[in-house]
């Protein structure tokens, strides 16, 4: 067997028997990989139909994949989620639920929005349960933080929908290590959800995987696969299909592509070297953090099956200085985002003692 074969043969194998982390100071044992939910609702390329969705998310469920993450602004994500509990009655309890407000659309222009205010934070929180067909959600996430309302207000509001019940755990979604730590002094967060990956180690790079470390909150991360460029899958921008919404992103344009495949073969000759595919290698990697949970999202099961092979993949100390070896004699060409969608990464709030008072808990 050659090594394109035992690489076919290993991701096509998975792992049913998933290794847990503890998820943050005071959350529950969840398995070290999580779903993201996001591209079954057709983020990236057209939406398939609902068998094949629910087919992808009975085969997470019945693999042991449980952490899975939505949100609102995810098209018809909770709704599929929610008819996908009452087509598997029992299901719910097993699943960690997560999802996420505040990410919106200004309703004048249509350009991106942020919306904390404590009366819009618990509309959307009733129509999220309404939707996923569920009384309580596990992880509730701020998507992003109003940078012009002080995160101690956004936080202290988060705090009354978790003492009412009806979330269990918080979140904060995009933002410095100083906001979570005045965040962390109102009420505890449990997690942070990044963008991390080979492409983007900012989380350690800017602070925020210390102060996670130091208070005891888990990063999920989101994109750990470079949203597929990191599988080594994509080429070129002819692999994607007319309208995939990844021909916006900077480093999947026409001028920035190849200069960004540098990397991807870089991390495939260290993965052929452990018999394992670049995807299994970059959320192994991510894995043996134990503060890092990714959530690669996909739309086939074959392609689940291989991120729950990287369960098998060990990544040593020598692998580790290998992978950050390729990573750091790489210059990845474009940013994370569109300039439209940058402008509330790592996020500072205003302090709470310049603040007007215009919103009110």
């Amino acid at each position: 067997m050659d090594m394109s074969q035992a690489k076919e043969q290993k991701a096509m194998k998975g792992n049913k028997d998933l290794l847990t982390k503890k998820f943050g100071k005071h959350g529950p044992e969840v398995p070290g990989l999580g779903f993201g939910c996001m591209g079954l609702s057709g983020a990236f390329a057209k939406q398939k139909p609902d068998d094949e969705r629910y087919a992808v998310l009975d085969h997470a469920y019945q693999s042991g994949v449980y952490l899975w993450d939505t949100a609102d602004a995810y098209a018809d994500s909770e709704d599929l989620l929610g008819r996908w509990f009452q087509r598997n009655p029992g299901a719910r309890q097993n699943v960690f639920l997560c999802t996420k407000f505040g990410n919106t659309r200004d309703p004048k222009t249509g350009m991106p929005a942020v919306r904390n205010d404590v009366e819009y934070m618990h509309q959307q929180l009733t129509k999220s349960l309404a939707r996923l067909q569920t009384d309580q959600i596990d992880l509730y996430y701020a998507h992003r933080v109003d940078k012009a309302q002080p995160i101690e207000i956004t936080v202290s509001a988060m705090k009354e929908l978790r003492d009412s019940g009806k979330v269990k755990y918080l979140g904060l979604s995009e933002v410095s290590a100083d906001t979570l730590r005045r965040a962390c002094k109102v009420a505890y967060i449990d997690a942070v959800q990044m963008e991390m990956s080979p492409f983007c180690m900012e989380v350690e790079q800017r602070g925020l995987m210390s102060a996670c470390r130091q208070l005891g909150v888990a990063i999920v991360a989101y994109a750990p696969l470079g949203k597929g460029f990191l599988t080594g899958s994509i080429r070129s921008l002819s692999d994607l299909e007319e309208g995939d919404r990844r021909r916006i992103f900077p480093r999947f344009s026409e001028e920035n592509f190849h200069k960004n495949l540098e990397l991807v073969d870089k991390l495939n000759a260290i993965a052929d070297r452990k018999g394992c595919t670049n995807g299994q290698l970059i959320l192994a990697w991510l894995m043996k953090n134990p503060l890092v949970f990714p959530i690669p999202g996909t739309t086939q099961i074959r392609n689940l099956d291989e991120n729950i092979g990287a369960f098998q993949v060990e990544i040593t100390e020598q692998d580790d200085q290998e992978i950050r070896d390729a990573i750091s004699s790489v210059e990845v060409a474009g940013g994370r985002y569109p300039e439209m969608f940058g402008n509330d990464l790592f996020a500072d709030t205003v302090p709470l003692e310049e603040y007007d008072g215009s919103q009110k808990i």
